[in-house]
């Protein structure tokens, strides 16, 4: 069962300041996957072990699973894997803009907390802001990957990456959804999804070449499109 938090009470809107690579990692100058909402942190423990070439941090809002997950982390061998508590609409962008050129190169979000409702759209882990942080710290070709099992979550974040024009779907790739995951190690969500033979909606995204939208019109657009019952027409 998920156990749902509110990121935006106070206790979690305060900014945190992450170690960088080279305090996470033994060998920093690997490349990253950042996997944003890992929970108990299955998935990424899992890939690092297959993974030794990259590093792999997770991030996750609910304390309690971090400090079990990062305490796995912590007792591996290879030293490529940590998980950090945070919010990732708070902290992350900070960290992400200090990165070396091309060290992030993969970028997942799996299986978010649902908040599908429009009026709990603040509430949702893939904001703009992060978006376009996450694009600025990809070099094209570099991927970022959504899944989740409700419909009502993953077409809002699909829907806002596509806005932002900065990555572009594999033409190999079917439509709308990918059949496969491109990683390795399923989430503890995926696994018990697909055990109830429930469907999985995945996208997979490249970083294209095409520069940052303005912040303030990908917002603005984002709202109209999201919810477009407040959108206020005026007469010019």
């Amino acid at each position: 069962m998920r156990q749902h938090v509110n990121p935006l009470s106070r206790f979690f809107q305060l900014p945190l300041q992450l170690p960088s690579p080279g305090e996470l990692f033994d060998h920093p100058e690997q490349p990253i996957h950042l996997d944003i909402g890992c929970a108990r942190g299955r998935c990424i423990l899992g890939l690092a072990e297959l993974n030794p070439g990259w590093n792999h941090l997770g991030v996750e809002i609910r304390r309690p699973l971090v400090t079990a997950a990062d305490r796995d982390a912590l007792n591996t061998a290879s030293g490529n894997v940590r998980v950090l508590f945070c919010n990732a609409n708070i902290s992350l962008e900070t960290w992400l803009a200090a990165l070396p050129d091309d060290r992030l190169q993969r970028v997942s979000v799996q299986f978010p907390d649902p908040w599908f409702k429009r009026r709990h759209r603040k509430r949702r882990v893939l904001q703009p802001a992060l978006l376009l942080a996450i694009a600025a710290a990809l070099q094209p070709g570099r991927e970022l990957f959504l899944q989740s099992d409700v419909l009502a979550v993953i077409e809002p974040m699909v829907a806002l990456t596509e806005l932002s024009g900065c990555f572009t779907r594999p033409e190999s790739d079917a439509r709308p959804w990918r059949a496969d995951n491109p990683l390795a190690v399923p989430t503890e969500r995926e696994q018990y999804v697909l055990e109830k033979s429930l469907p999985v909606y995945r996208v997979l995204y490249r970083r294209n070449a095409s520069p940052l939208p303005d912040p303030e019109a990908l917002e603005s657009r984002w709202q109209e499109l999201d919810n477009p019952a407040e959108t206020v027409f005026t007469d010019v």
